[in-house]
């Protein structure tokens, strides 16, 4: 039975898992779950009841996130799904991403806000091309921390040899990628060894087990805090006689941190002004930073609406029309040079025109292609676009939030793909 052991203050970790076909992260996540007594006894119990009809001698823990019928049919992941659980010490939301290479888009969906990427590899076949696509995908949305568990240690005798070999290989890959933090876990999904208890089959390893490193990982830094960045998403205007002149702007605070008596200055007005009063949901603060949702009151009367950013006047972000963007494209229908969308960007809706495109990415070889400007569905490219009116942004790798955009289609408002300004 579960408990809520939580109280509203502890911090919230984002997850991403990440693996080829049938190295075992449902079971893993199956095993997070059960392990760490976020399920309910009847699921288990159900679970238990299918694995025995189906004829293995384990409980399955997969079946426990294996959502949809047509997966479960043919025990793969297609979509992306989201799970919650939650320890004494923190909550948790994992994104479990399929791992072919036809869904790219839904693990760039998953692993978008992920603090941590666990990245999957089965003892037996060691690093493959999934393996290091899902490295480097991780590695182009900026995913602070990466979590390489070395999965199906009980299917070759728990060696060490083994573990330490891809070890060795997966760090000589990484050094390519722009990763800052990885850590490797010898683990076995399906017997629970170094999940959330220490194995004794594995006296040579001396690190934490999975569930301990995602407790412990530190993930307060992962925020900017240097550049002050507040989209506007709502101006709040009671107009009531108890709040007669009441003007707050209501959004979440994209970087940096923000006082009570702060100097900021308006985009794009330029006007510069004082923050009056800082507003939650629980009443007033002296200080906001990311990513707290905050109402901000400002000392002079400016005409702000939604898109509009309040940042610091010596610490603004690039403003710019012409914008380089790495694309992952998620729809049928191909991008096209002169291909004209609507952009989002934080609070922001724009038109935009698609002006070239720099290259195409092999994501398996990291190769750049200049010759190939056809960018259909999951694939990876580097384009330049062009905006109706200025955007105030940052570089992906500064700010997530602030550096990243998406396109839709002006016709059917469907989402085409997501991008990382560059």
């Amino acid at each position: 039975m579960p408990t809520d052991t939580t109280n509203h203050n502890t911090e919230l970790l984002r997850f991403t898992t990440a693996g080829s076909v049938d190295d075992g992260k449902s079971t893993l996540i199956g095993r997070l779950l059960y392990d760490s007594k976020s399920i309910f006894e009847d699921q288990y119990d159900a679970i238990r009841a299918t694995s025995e009809r189906r004829g293995e001698e384990d409980v399955n823990l997969a079946l426990l996130t294996d959502g949809l019928k047509a997966e479960r049919e043919q025990g793969i992941t297609i979509d992306v799904a989201y799970r919650y659980f939650a320890t004494p010490r923190r909550k948790f939301i994992i994104a479990d991403s399929p791992g072919h290479i036809q869904y790219t888009r839904n693990m760039v969906t998953g692993a978008s806000t992920a603090n941590v990427a666990l990245i999957l590899i089965d003892a037996r076949k060691g690093i493959l091309e999934q393996t290091r696509r899902h490295a480097f995908i991780s590695s182009l949305l900026q995913i602070p921390h990466l979590v390489v568990c070395i999965n199906k240690m009980d299917l070759v005798d728990y060696q060490e040899e083994v573990y330490e070999q891809i070890k060795t290989e997966f760090a000589q890959f990484s050094y390519k990628l722009d990763v800052k933090d990885v850590h490797f876990i010898p683990i076995s999904a399906l017997k629970g060894d170094n999940i959330v208890e220490r194995s004794d089959k594995m006296e040579w390893y001396n690190g934490t087990t999975l569930l301990h490193y995602l407790e412990n990982v530190h993930i307060g830094s992962d925020h900017n805090l240097i550049d002050c960045r507040f989209p506007v998403q709502y101006v709040i205007r009671p107009n009531t006689d108890d709040f007669h002149d009441y003007r707050g702007y209501a959004g979440r605070i994209a970087g940096g941190i923000f006082k009570k008596g702060d100097q900021v200055m308006l985009l794009p007005s330029g006007f510069t002004t004082q923050i009056a009063k800082i507003n939650t949901f629980d009443g007033e603060v002296e200080e906001a930073h990311p990513p707290m949702s905050v109402t901000m009151l400002l000392k002079d009367e400016y005409d702000i609406s939604r898109g509009d950013m309040i940042v610091r006047e010596n610490n603004q972000p690039e403003v710019s029309q012409d914008i380089e963007v790495m694309v992952c494209w998620f729809n049928d229908r191909p991008l096209h040079v002169r291909g004209k969308y609507t952009l989002l960007h934080t609070t922001r809706e724009i038109r935009c025109m698609v002006k070239d495109i720099r290259y195409k990415l092999d994501i398996n070889t990291l190769h750049r292609n200049q010759e190939d400007k056809s960018i259909g569905m999951n694939d990876i490219a580097r384009i330049t676009i062009r905006t109706t009116q200025p955007l105030f942004f940052d570089k992906y790798n500064r700010n997530r939030q602030t550096g990243s955009v998406i396109f839709v289609d002006e016709g059917t408002n469907e989402t085409m793909g997501a991008g990382m300004i560059i």
